[in-house]
């Protein structure tokens, strides 16, 4: 076989040729990174339409920028599990309301798309002086006019399909006070604690007891199999602090990125425009710019008039009403001429007559805000740091494969991959599943997993390069090894005779407990030794759920009521229910509280109807579905 494939080399790579030219003509250079690299492949599914892991990525990624402008310190965990599912999850709600929408045929027509943009206040930013859509600023945000028509009808649909069900949930005043009094009602109560700690006196257990115990418990004392490893951890932060970032890069980086070191100056104009289209016979437009310039001549003539005049004259609709007022805009927020003259004038000022594609305007700076900058010492270490992470991802992928080339190949030491890659060795004592208030790469299960495997425990061979967290690999050796035992009674006699005592001293507590319930309530007015609360489901005053249960939960027709509770390690409590409350006034109005249950109510229903609709038209998650990672997305070894 060999030796033809020698002897007929040309043949042979015609055929392969033959077979691999139409599949790039098919496929496309694309189509191949996109099956290598597998961005193309589907995460989740809805009415038989695919949802990708690129488009995953790209959904997260918008979510990640949102907070970061809405909220930074929230952003910080936006690089969990829990939050990628949590974006997957709303991705699937959206396509299946948009697969919803087009099935009820629900999108909206082309001329209410345009009512309802010219209208909406929450549009106003991306509003031109003459009400069409900016789209400079859309181009900011990487959108076409045309892809934020698409989002905007898609927005509409979806928001009908669930107008019917979210808008029209019934309360009525007496379904609404039959769930709310449960909630918000009070009750005064008396407590009375039987604590397991004033009875341990009383707890004096023989050797034979103890031994007895111990035998009847040996669960509770067997020693946890346990490992003592050496790790490595290779991380940004790692690659980050080798990196070095000189003066002149530093304040080139300043330079270069003004808006990230300042408040970007915006302005707040009042203007008056004279439509004319931009094609209109010379005659016309002279005739608009005369107009203009004999207002302008006005409004300089009495400049507090200026909004007078505007309101009487200007046509431009929108701000006209206002008296010209356009709010503060930034630069890039209006067109050329506009934003020209409104960023050369001072407070106060008044613009010569100049022409945009609307007509002819005039205008006058109301106020300015922003355009400080932050001086570059105080800046200095955020750059450094951000520099220093750039070329740290930059050379992430490198690192991570070479990192897990070398602890599989030379998989009898991590000594290796200390010389050649300088991480610092750490030492731990594990075992199988993580330990309480541990973080990091030892509370990841999947590391434990590798050390505790066969390979690791009898091999003494390196665990695999582990991804632990978004842009973190690591080995681990194990040192020695510790198999789960039970410990001779010698070792642990008193944490034998502790627990001993601990169960018997918690026995005698509920039992005064149970007493001095069945005392009362044949004894109802008999007094408590103990404070007096009032409780509710809302204002709980920090009492476990199976007090504020019990005491909510008790029939209070008549009073007073005696409730006992075993909290069990923690003790007993004896509660007398003295009387019944009305429900706080700080949670509302009886109309608020109504119109709240009403609200929540809707959404429930809308949740339900969502999750209906996931059925009907087939909405799954791919089992498995992962959103790869630097260190995912070529192999690691």
């Amino acid at each position: 076989m060999f030796d033809f494939v020698r002897d007929n080399t040309r043949i042979v790579l015609g055929a392969l040729l033959l077979l691999i030219i139409p599949s790039f003509v098919f496929f496309g250079v694309e189509g191949y990174t996109q099956f290598r690299d597998g961005s193309n492949a589907s995460v989740a599914s809805v009415d038989g339409r695919s949802i990708t892991r690129a488009e995953w990525e790209r959904a997260h990624q918008r979510a990640i920028d949102r907070l970061r402008r809405e909220n930074p310190e929230a952003a910080a965990n936006a690089e969990s599990d829990n939050a990628r599912r949590d974006t997957l999850d709303a991705l699937l709600r959206e396509r299946v309301l948009d697969a919803a929408g087009r099935a009820l045929h629900l999108a909206p027509a082309d001329d209410r798309l345009r009512r309802l943009f010219a209208s909406d206040p929450q549009f106003a930013g991306l509003r031109n002086p003459d009400g069409s859509v900016n789209r400079e600023l859309l181009a900011t945000q990487g959108l076409s006019s045309e892809a934020f028509a698409a989002q905007l009808r898609g927005d509409l649909a979806a928001q009908q399909v669930l107008a019917g069900v979210a808008r029209t949930a019934v309360a009525t005043p007496a379904i609404a006070d039959a769930t709310l009094n449960p909630l918000l009602q009070r009750r005064e109560v008396q407590v009375q604690r039987f604590a397991p700690a004033d009875y341990r006196a009383q707890v004096k257990p023989t050797d034979a007891e103890i031994e007895a115990y111990y035998t009847q418990n040996t669960a509770k004392f067997r020693a946890a199999e346990q490992a003592q490893i050496e790790y490595l951890v290779l991380d940004l932060a790692t690659l980050a602090a080798r990196k070095t970032v000189t003066e002149e890069e530093l304040r080139k980086f300043y330079t270069d990125n003004p808006a990230r070191f300042g408040t970007p100056e915006e302005r707040r104009a009042s203007h008056v425009l004279i439509k004319v289209d931009a094609g209109a016979p010379a005659a016309d437009k002279a005739k608009a710019k005369a107009r203009a310039q004999a207002l302008l001549a006005e409004a300089r003539q009495d400049p507090k008039r200026f909004a007078e005049i505007a309101r009487k004259n200007s046509q431009d609709e929108g701000s006209a009403p206002q008296g010209g007022d356009l709010d503060f805009f930034g630069r890039g927020a209006m067109v050329k001429p506009f934003e020209e003259a409104a960023f050369k004038l001072k407070p106060g000022e008044i613009s010569e007559v100049f022409e945009t594609d609307f007509g002819y305007h005039f205008l006058t700076v109301t106020a300015v805000r922003g355009g400080q900058s932050k001086p570059f010492d105080t800046v200095k270490a955020e750059i450094e740091t951000e520099l220093r992470q750039q070329l740290a991802r930059a050379d992430w992928s490198k690192a991570a494969q070479e990192f897990s080339d070398i602890v599989y190949e030379q998989s009898d030491s991590l000594q290796p991959a200390i010389d050649k890659l300088k991480l610092p060795k750490q030492t731990a004592t594990v075992q199988r599943t993580p330990a309480p208030g541990v973080s990091g790469p030892l509370a990841a299960t999947k590391l434990l997993d590798a050390v505790f495997a066969n390979e690791a425990v009898e091999g003494k061979r390196n665990t695999d390069a582990i991804e632990t967290g978004p842009n973190q690999l690591v080995a681990a050796r194990v040192t020695s090894h510790s198999p789960a035992r039970v410990r001779p009674l010698a070792e642990v006699k008193d944490a034998v005779r502790e627990s001993l005592v601990d169960e018997r001293s918690t026995v005698l507590a509920r039992q005064a407990g149970e007493a001095r319930v069945q005392a009362l309530r044949q004894t109802p007015s008999e007094a408590l030794l103990g404070p007096t609360a009032v409780l509710s489901r809302v204002a709980t005053q920090g009492a476990p759920a199976a007090v504020i249960d019990a005491v909510m939960g008790a029939d209070a027709s008549k009073l007073p009521a005696i409730v006992g509770i075993d909290l069990k390690a923690n003790g007993y409590l004896v509660m007398r229910i003295t009387q019944v409350l009305p429900r706080d006034p700080v949670t509302g109005s009886e109309e608020q509280l109504r119109q709240r249950y009403a609200q929540a109510w809707g959404v429930a229903e809308a949740d339900a109807y969502v999750a209906s609709l996931r059925t009907r038209f087939k909405a799954k998650i791919e089992p498995g579905a992962r959103m790869q990672t630097d260190a995912t997305k070529p192999p690691v070894r």
